[in-house]
């Protein structure tokens, strides 16, 4: 059997359904070898005698669906022989399932019996019905636990993607809103989908993005940040151009704004496209809460990314290059709580963030009561014995403790906080504040020239129009227009 690839990547197979449902048989027979959980039933009808020919894999279909819907029905009921109107007459009046589907192409066929469907084969016909019979467990709907939030939909996402496009649709009425379904992966064959609102969407995005995706070659998918590195600008940035989420609200808030929306079956997240770097700082609360505590903690979020990503190495610039800079009392008790220290300001620190970045991780990563008390207990005890031991002194761990507590306010952007965290301590150590000011120039150049799908990742304007949803969120009637990026800017 010749297989052949198409412009995803997936495996087609070059063989036809043939009439004789012996051969058929035989077909599925070496698709499938080796491959136990795999259902073939052989069946005929007791009145006419015509043969038919059921697929399905076990654990994936419900038994008694298949069997009140299919089997039954096509063993016992009487019906007419004549080929060209059989398959009609058994989809419209023998199965009682509602979703029926003709298909003619072997490789439909194999995706639809893997996602859990029934395919019959009837003898002496050169098509088959994929009957819906899906039977998986699947989680329920819940709030997501990394997007929990005050007011607003508790509802999240599920690994289901008919479960998340149904939530999708239900928030938008209209028939403006499309979807388009793919399959990514040459192995998992994994079934995607991609949502917009047609009248919003730049189709010049969506072109993009869809021939993006169509260049993703890789044996499987298996959660969307497989397509993140493989569809985003500057893939080298620790920078985010995609968006993600696991709240069906804000989801649908980005497709009302032109975006498009990434579905992939089995995970929760969902991606966006473009993605803006105000994004990281926007919360789903702030526009379910009064635009005036919306904007304060919005300002919040962004002056703890600052204080992240540039506390250490200010307290490591002004003990060790510009200590004239600080009052004279003040730098006094820095000197006394150091001069028992052994090393030096640069290794504490670095020493103190990684002993945060592994109790940080260990508390993520164990269950969630253990986790909880393991990030307390270890803070304090390894903390207070540092101090106590003079490997580090108190004020370094202050520092340490307050940039760890301002980076959980900015979850978004952890990866890249940690990163520029770090290099700019390693130029702090070198230059002083010269070196920090250069780094921060720098990673102020590179923000400036990364583009998400032809659009700026920041947009400097001094409109009000350009900068109402940013550092400040304005009153839902001031803001009246969408982003740049939408085709219809005006809301209506």
């Amino acid at each position: 059997m010749n297989n052949v690839t198409n412009s995803f990547g997936i495996t087609e197979y070059n063989v036809s359904i043939c009439k004789n449902i012996d051969d058929n048989i035989s077909i599925f027979k070496e698709i499938f070898k080796d491959d136990d959980t795999i259902i073939m039933r052989p069946f005929r009808n007791k009145k006419t005698g015509i043969r038919f020919f059921a697929i399905s894999v076990n654990g994936m279909v419900q038994s008694n669906e298949v069997y009140q819907s299919i089997t039954a029905p096509l063993i016992t009921l009487d019906f007419p022989t004549e080929c060209d109107d059989l398959l009609d007459v058994i989809s419209q009046e023998m199965v009682s399932n509602g979703d029926v589907k003709t298909r003619e192409n072997i490789s439909e066929i194999v995706c639809d019996v893997l996602y859990g469907d029934t395919t019959v084969f009837v003898d002496g016909c050169d098509k088959a019905l994929t009957v819906e019979t899906k039977g998986f467990e699947l989680r329920s709907v819940s709030e997501p636990d990394s997007e929990r939030g005050l007011k607003g939909s508790k509802e999240g996402f599920t690994e289901s993607i008919i479960v998340n496009t149904s939530q999708i649709r239900r928030r938008i009425l209209t028939s403006d809103l499309k979807f388009h379904f793919f399959r990514v992966g040459t192995r998992t064959n994994t079934l995607a989908c991609v949502a917009y609102m047609d009248s919003l969407v730049d189709k010049r995005v969506l072109t993009e993005l869809l021939r993006r995706i169509s260049h993703i070659k890789t044996d499987g998918i298996l959660d969307t940040n497989y397509i993140i590195e493989q569809i985003k600008d500057k893939r080298m940035s620790s920078f985010k151009t995609c968006g993600s989420t696991e709240k069906p609200d804000v989801a649908v808030a980005n497709l009302l704004e032109g975006r498009i929306a990434i579905i992939v079956d089995g995970t929760p997240m969902v991606l966006t496209a473009p993605y803006l770097f105000i994004e990281n700082f926007q919360s789903p609360d702030d526009y379910y809460l009064n635009f005036w505590y919306a904007s304060v903690g919005r300002i919040l979020r962004i002056l703890c990314f600052f204080v992240s990503i540039a506390l250490p190495s200010v307290y490591l610039g002004l003990v060790t290059y510009h200590s004239e800079m600080l009052p004279t009392e003040f730098m006094t008790t820095i000197a006394e709580s150091t001069k028992d220290v052994p090393f030096p300001t640069f290794l504490e620190c670095v020493f103190m963030l990684f002993v945060f970045e592994v109790l940080r991780e260990t508390g993520v990563r164990m269950p969630d009561q253990v986790g909880q008390a393991l990030s307390i207990v270890g803070g304090l005890v390894v903390g207070q014995a540092a101090v106590d031991a003079k490997i580090v002194s108190a004020p370094m761990v202050i520092v340490v403790a307050f940039t760890g507590i301002a980076s959980l306010c900015v979850p978004r952007l952890t990866g890249a906080m940690l990163l520029i965290r770090l290099v700019a301590l390693v130029c702090t150590a070198l230059l002083g504040f010269y070196g920090l000011f250069m780094f921060m120039i720098g990673v102020l150049v590179h923000i400036l020239g990364i583009r998400s799908f032809g659009y700026e990742y920041v947009h400097l304007s001094m409109r009000f129009q350009s900068f109402k949803d940013t550092f400040i969120r304005a009153p839902h009637q001031k803001m009246i227009t969408r982003p740049r990026f939408a085709k219809d800017r005006i809301r209506k």
